[in-house]
């Protein structure tokens, strides 16, 4: 009789637990089910790396088509494509690149291309074929464009037809370093460039033999992407078959299943849209609904138009979708999840209020770090939530830092110091076997600035997130701003040594001082220079323009340019920032003379209180 009394407390207790913590802890319920969630990812990921041959992210997209071949995987301007035919596109895609006496097997190719199936089809035909991709910003031009290639060491560049004069103001210098040049096109009559359409439509869609990709492991580059903003000077940090492996979890930890439509609108060259909304969707078996680029005034009617169910967004995408004028069937939706990163507490607030009950699920990753958090609580304004767990697994901490020198503030010991809770701190995140940090490719001067020493005792190893981050009471932790040489503008991120070089060889500036200023209205930072001018030149607004528009695109080119006798720096010689920045690009507030770079014409022009009051008041928009 003891027996069942026990096991009848035992089964109640059961029931009754999780009903009470749902209650009267929804957090600590939350912390649960994270906890659960965690650690089937770790079970399934331990799995896959146990198997041989070695299982990667292309061996689930093949499980994916033999479980469901005729499911649409991809739909795009109207046509649908299934997971089946997304296969034989890529195998003669694959065939055709194999045949070419430009190419072999393993070498790295660099796509320059917009959102469209192609890009899929032809990332997944590279993976066939075990050649690590190098995903181009199609926004780039001419000196970055190139330089991307010395740092990839790219062999082969396939481009959308759309962008043959972007490649053919570099092909020289293409064709000089023996790059083939392979153009999505039926014909091409420029000497160089190769078209590649044609090629794939004659080629056999029979499946490539494993053996071309018997060399990779796990540690092998599966994709470079471009970090700090591809602005003049882009960094490719290194993403390995490990890491994308990981990735693939990015959906399916968050509730996505095979039933749900994802709509795909933010760049696939992009960490958030290759790896959260094509790599998660492999995983889940989801149909993708591909866009071309974002439209706030296209967004909903092409959720209602393909019943999608999951939308990604960075912070501008939740502003922009507020700022639509509001209809009557803006609730009118089966949107249930958006997950993304960015969005200020006020937008977030606005956004739920006006398109209805949607599950928002803000997170903190970057694509070179090797921590990240997941707001799975819901606590609107938060990135995630600090727990022992996820601690133990990827140790990380915040650690005080002096904006003014910008650098970490370090203690008699000679070790930084960390933030108590409640205070604004750098976030690092130890280096570890299980959290790594590959860097980037052939920069190896920029892969050590992110490594920060002795941080909590003599001879450990951190990355340096380059973020203010705060943790409150309730263990929620928040993203304050970035730090040093970098700030995010049209949700990219711009690094401003970069810009600040770039500047500096347009040959009238001397010294450039780059940073970010908040513009009301406006998500994150908006780039501005404080200039010196060389001795006997004159700020030439014009080629300054000229110089910036062929360097830079536009999200980094600096938006106003302040006119300095000498750019302040601190004892130890580094360019001071703050006291700018609190001034920003008020006329009132600044003596120096002060630009404004205008498109229409074409040159940095003075701007005036009246310019300044009319972008305060957002009847110009930036």
């Amino acid at each position: 009789m003891m027996e069942i009394y026990l096991l009848s407390f035992i089964l109640a207790t059961i029931l009754i637990v999780p009903f009470a913590l749902r209650s009267f802890s929804p957090v600590l319920w939350a912390d649960v089910v994270y906890f659960r969630d965690l650690l089937r990812i770790l079970v399934t990921f331990v799995s896959r790396r146990r198997r041989r041959p070695l299982f990667f992210v292309l061996d689930r997209f093949l499980e994916q088509t033999a479980a469901s071949p005729d499911k649409p995987f991809i739909v795009f301007e109207n046509e649908g494509y299934t997971y089946s035919h997304a296969d034989k596109r890529s195998n003669k895609t694959a065939n055709a690149l194999r045949s070419h006496p430009g190419y072999t097997a393993g070498d790295t190719v660099a796509l320059f291309m917009g959102n469209e199936p192609a890009f899929m089809f032809t990332w997944l035909a590279l993976a066939k074929l075990g050649s690590p991709v190098a995903l181009l910003n199609h926004n780039i031009r001419t000196k970055s464009l190139l330089h991307c290639f010395n740092c990839c060491r790219a062999k082969v560049l396939i481009a959308a037809s759309e962008l043959k004069e972007s490649v053919e103001d570099v092909l020289p210098s293409l064709i000089e370093q023996g790059v083939t040049v392979l153009l999505m096109t039926e014909h091409c009559n420029t000497p160089g460039i190769e078209s590649f359409s044609d090629k794939v439509d004659e080629a056999p869609d029979s499946p490539l033999p494993r053996s071309l990709r018997s060399h990779i492991t796990f540690k092998s580059p599966a994709v470079y992407i471009y970090t700090s903003g591809t602005t003049g000077l882009p960094k490719a940090a290194v993403v390995n078959q490990n890491r994308l492996l990981t990735a693939l979890a990015v959906l399916s930890s968050n509730g996505v299943t095979p039933s749900d439509v994802v709509y795909l609108n933010l760049p696939l060259y992009h960490t958030a849209g290759f790896i959260i909304g094509f790599i998660g969707s492999i995983e889940t078996g989801s149909t993708i609904i591909l866009k071309r680029k974002f439209s706030a005034s296209q967004f909903w009617d092409d959720c209602r138009r393909n019943s999608v169910t999951v939308v990604q967004y960075i912070g501008e995408v939740m502003r922009y979708l507020c700022s639509t004028p509001k209809r009557d069937n803006d609730k009118d939706h089966k949107v249930r999840l958006a997950i993304g990163n960015g969005v200020r507490a006020e937008i977030w607030r606005e956004f739920l209020s006006r398109f209805g009950n949607i599950e928002v699920r803000e997170f903190y990753a970057s694509t070179e770090g090797n921590v990240g958090f997941v707001n799975y609580a819901g606590k609107i304004g938060a990135i995630g939530r600090v727990n022992f767990l996820h601690r133990k697994l990827f140790p990380y901490t915040l650690i005080q830092y002096d904006t003014e020198r910008d650098e970490p503030i370090r203690g008699a010991n000679g070790l930084c110091v960390e933030s108590p809770k409640g205070e604004t701190g750098l976030l690092v995140s130890k280096i570890t076997d299980i959290a790594p940090f590959v860097g980037y490719a052939q920069n190896e001067d920029q892969t050590e600035r992110k490594r920060l020493r002795n941080v909590l005792k003599k001879g450990d190893l951190y990355f340096n997130s380059g973020d203010l981050m705060r943790v409150d009471q309730d263990n929620f932790i928040y993203f304050q701003d970035r730090v040093g040489d970098t700030f995010r503008w049209k949700g990219e991120n711009v690094a401003t040594t970069e810009v600040s070089d770039i500047l500096t060889i347009s040959g009238c500036l001397k010294e450039a001082n780059v940073y970010g200023v908040q513009v009301p209205g406006h998500e994150g930072r908006i780039g501005m220079a404080a200039v010196t001018v060389k001795e006997g030149a004159q700020f030439d607004g014009s080629k300054i323009y000229n110089h910036v528009v062929s360097y830079l695109p536009s999200y980094a080119r600096p938006r106003f340019v302040r006119i300095q006798n000498a750019v302040e720096v601190t004892g130890t010689f580094k360019q001071m920032k703050v006291k700018l920045v609190e001034e920003g690009f008020d006329p009132g507030r600044v003596r120096d003379p002060l630009y404004i770079l205008d498109d229409h014409e074409k040159s940095y022009v003075p701007l005036t209180a009246q310019v300044y009051s009319s972008i305060v008041s957002g009847n110009i928009k930036l």
